[in-house]
C-alpha cells in the first residue's frame, strides 16, 4: 500500500484514535486533499477489518467508531518506514558543492530557457567588452566570447578561488577571456570601460545588491547594458494536499535559506536607484513535473529538515510534506525575472 491507497489513507486517519465514517473521511481529505467515495471508504474499512487491522467499537450502524488494532498500528508503522526509505532514496540529504550545483543547474531545461532569454537581452556584439559578475566556474564565458568574437573581451569576476581556477581551466583556449578573483562590490575595473554586463542568480546571495549595481553602473559606458537574471523565491509554488506545508517551506526558503530571497521583484527599483533605466522585465517561470529532478535544484529533504528545526513546521509535518512529494503526482514552479538595466546616453561603437 501507498498513501494514495484507500486502505493506507484509512489507517493513517485512525492513527490518532478511533473515528466513525464521516470523521475518517474528513481526516482522509486533510491528508490527501480528496475524500473517498462511500464505496471506497466502506470497502476499505471492510477489507481492513477482515485483515484484523481495524476493529469496530460499540455504536449504531455506520456511525460506529473504528480503531486501529495492534496489528493495524504495526502495519501502519511499517508502511511509514517504507515511505521514509523511499523519500531518503529519492531526495538528497547532503548539500552539493557549489561548482557541482552550478554545473548541474546549467544543464537543466529550466536554466537553458532563461539563459537564452538573458543572451538575447544582453545583445553582446563583436568588439564589445562584456563582464560576467559572479561567473562561477565559467559556465557562460564561452558563449560570451563567441558573441564578442576575438575582437572583443570577456571579463569574468568571482570571489571563490576554486571557481576562478575552474573557469580559467575551462577558458584556457579562449584568449579573449580574462577571469579575475575579485569582489563585485568593488570591481577592479576603470570607470566606463565595459559595454555589457550580466549577473546570473548572483545578486540573491551578495551582501549588498544595491552596491553591486552601483559598481556595475560605474564601469559601464554610456548606452551600456546590464542584464540580470534573479529568482523570486516567494513565487515558489509546490502542490501538496496540505497547502500550508508548501507555504511554510516556501517562506523558509525566502526568509532563511537565500540571503536576498525576493531579489527578483526588487531589481527594477534597485536599478533605478543605481542610475539605470529598466526598460524590460521578462518573467521566466520554470515548471517541474518530476520530483527527483526538482530536488536536484530545490533540495527538498535538507531544506524541509531545516524548516522544521527553525520552527516553520513540525518534524512530523516535514515528513508528511516529503512523503507526498516522493510518492504522489508532482508539480512545482518558481519564477525568475530577467531585467534589463541601461546606462543613459548613446551607445559607443563596437570595439571602442
Amino acid at each position: 500500500m501507498r498513501t494514495h491507497d484507500a486502505q493506507m489513507l484509512v489507517l493513517s486517519a485512525l492513527a490518532d484514535g478511533p473515528l466513525h465514517g464521516y470523521a475518517i473521511n474528513a481526516a482522509v481529505e486533510k491528508l490527501s486533499g480528496e475524500r473517498l467515495g462511500p464505496g471506497s471508504l466502506y470497502g476499505a474499512l471492510a477489507r481492513l477489518e477482515a485483515k484484523e487491522l481495524v476493529e469496530p467499537l460499540p455504536g449504531a450502524g455506520r456511525q460506529r467508531p473504528v480503531r486501529l488494532t495492534d496489528k493495524g498500528r504495526a502495519a501502519l508503522e511499517r508502511e511509514l518506514r517504507s515511505l521514509a526509505e523511499v523519500t531518503e532514496r529519492m531526495f538528497e540529504a547532503a548539500v552539493p558543492d557549489r561548482i557541482g550545483y552550478l554545473d548541474r543547474l546549467a544543464g537543466t531545461a529550466a536554466a537553458r530557457s532563461y539563459k537564452q532569454v538573458m543572451r538575447d537581452a544582453l545583445a553582446a556584439r563583436p568588439g564589445h567588452t562584456a563582464l560576467d559578475l559572479g561567473c562561477g566556474p565559467g559556465t557562460d564565458l564561452a558563449a560570451l566570447a563567441e558573441a564578442v568574437t576575438p575582437s572583443g573581451t570577456v571579463i569574468g569576476v568571482d570571489t571563490d578561488p576554486e571557481a576562478v581556477d575552474r573557469a580559467r581551466e575551462r577558458t584556457a583556449d579562449l584568449p579573449a577571456v580574462d577571469v579575475r578573483l575579485a569582489d563585485a562590490h568593488a570591481l577592479p575595473l576603470a570607470d566606463a570601460s565595459v559595454d555589457r554586463a550580466r549577473t546570473d542568480r548572483v545578486l540573491q546571495h551578495v551582501a549588498d545588491p544595491a552596491r553591486v549595481l552601483t559598481e556595475a553602473r560605474r564601469v559601464l559606458r554610456p548606452g551600456g547594458r546590464l542584464v540580470m537574471g534573479e529568482p523570486d523565491w516567494d513565487s515558489l509554488a509546490i502542490d501538496h494536499p496540505e497547502p500550508e506545508l508548501s507555504r511554510a517551506y516556501t517562506r523558509h526558503i525566502a526568509d532563511r535559506i537565500v540571503r536576498n530571497g525576493v531579489i527578483g521583484r526588487q531589481l527594477p527599483r534597485l536599478a533605478a536607484g543605481a542610475g539605470f533605466t529598466a526598460p524590460s522585465v521578462v518573467p521566466v517561470t520554470s515548471v517541474f513535473r518530476d520530483a527527483r529532478a526538482a530536488d536536484r535544484i530545490l533540495g527538498f529533504q535538507r531544506n524541509a529538515e531545516r524548516a522544521a528545526a527553525a520552527g516553520y513546521f513540525s518534524e512530523e509535518a516535514a515528513r508528511r510534506f516529503l512523503d507526498h512529494l516522493a510518492t504522489g503526482p508532482f508539480l512545482a514552479a518558481v519564477t525568475l525575472y530577467v531585467v534589463v538595466a541601461e546606462v543613459p546616453g548613446p551607445e559607443a561603437k563596437s570595439g571602442s
